[in-house]
């Protein structure tokens, strides 16, 4: 009868191997990455609108929130090291609040518009740090959000509107412009565009005298380099109404005239007719009342005055006389005579 046939010692080393490397893995584990320890700052998003370039992010909060937590944010350029934000009078190094902005110094300009940025925020307390959170690149004329023009100023003129404004913010004219647009449209009426324009004063002429048009501006910013093109908000409606031409002017006068003219002359024609049909009231309020003779006058103040006697003194005999007539008749036969013989 044959034995029975062993393992070979090689298939019984391999599991005792097995085993043996398993368990150095598992004791050979490395020790919990210290960068893990606080949670990282979350939904970081950086703010660029006009000149303002501001990164911000989430507070992190801790179960006791007895400790502060701060924070630090580095950035970089393309193919770069990273450099902590403290340039220019922005520290943003260890700071307790979660935004850093980079236009906060009067002296700053923040990044070079033109340059790729990529910023990163990572959390502080005491030497336990959280994990650095990365932000996407940016350029600033390429992801900038641009505003209205600001102080817009309008004078009303002769059938024409100048509108003048400001730059929503300063930009490098060798490298990018601004162009400006307005919307304008007669009120309830039909809205049109003019533009490019590349100044900060526009005219806009052809338009209807004293009539209302309402209008908005706009700017857009060109990079032909890179093949920009960003077009901004539109500023807040404003009315405004022409003024008069020279044509216009001597209409309105010819009109003044003329209406002025009809105006005199209905109250002309309206006054003599009532002058002829109330005649007589008329006269009466025109009339001189009657006075009292000034003797007369004298006496009803003082009675005591002689008045009387004296209007006896004054009037004459020749006053006094009566004039007599005489009426001479003469027979038809003496009038027949006088008349042949004259």
């Amino acid at each position: 009868m044959r034995p029975p046939l062993l393992p070979s010692p090689r298939l019984l080393l391999l599991p005792l191997l097995q085993l043996l490397l398993l368990g150095g893995r598992s004791a050979a584990a490395p020790p919990p990455d210290s960068l893990s320890q606080l949670p990282a700052p979350r939904n970081p998003k950086i703010h660029l609108y006009n000149a303002e370039q501001v990164l911000s992010w989430d507070p992190v909060t801790l179960g006791d929130g007895t400790r502060p937590v701060l924070y630090s944010v580095q950035y970089k350029y393309t193919s770069t090291e990273w450099y902590d934000i403290d340039f220019r009078g922005v520290n943003c190094t260890k700071i307790a609040n979660t935004e850093c902005d980079f236009m906060a110094a009067n002296l700053s300009k923040g990044f070079p518009p033109h340059f790729n940025i990529t910023l990163r925020v990572r959390a502080e307390l005491g030497e336990l740090v959280s994990a650095w959170v990365i932000v996407p690149w940016f350029q600033r004329y390429r992801n900038v959000t641009i505003g209205p023009p600001e102080n817009i100023w309008v004078t009303p003129g002769e059938g024409s509107l100048i509108v003048r404004f400001s730059s929503p913010f300063d930009v490098d004219t060798s490298m990018v412009t601004l162009w400006y647009y307005i919307h304008y449209w007669e009120k309830a009426g039909t809205q049109e565009v003019k533009g490019p324009f590349t100044g900060n004063s526009i005219l806009l002429d052809g338009l209807k005298p004293l009539r209302e048009y309402c209008l908005q501006v706009k700017a857009e910013l060109i990079w032909p380099k890179q093949n920009v093109f960003k077009s901004g908000h539109l500023s807040n409606v404003s009315c405004y109404e022409t003024t008069a031409n020279a044509s216009t002017k001597l209409q309105q006068a010819m009109l003044i005239f003329v209406g002025t003219f009809l105006l005199v002359l209905a109250l002309a024609g309206a006054f003599v007719f009532l002058a002829l049909k109330y005649r007589g009231l008329v006269k009466y309020w025109f009339q001189s009342p009657p006075r009292i003779p000034s003797q007369i006058e004298e006496y009803l103040k003082d009675p005591s005055q002689p008045v009387l006697e004296a209007l006896d003194q004054d009037s004459s005999p020749e006053e006094e006389a009566c004039t007599t007539v005489s009426i001479v008749t003469f027979p038809e036969r003496e009038q027949e005579d006088v008349l042949q013989s004259t």
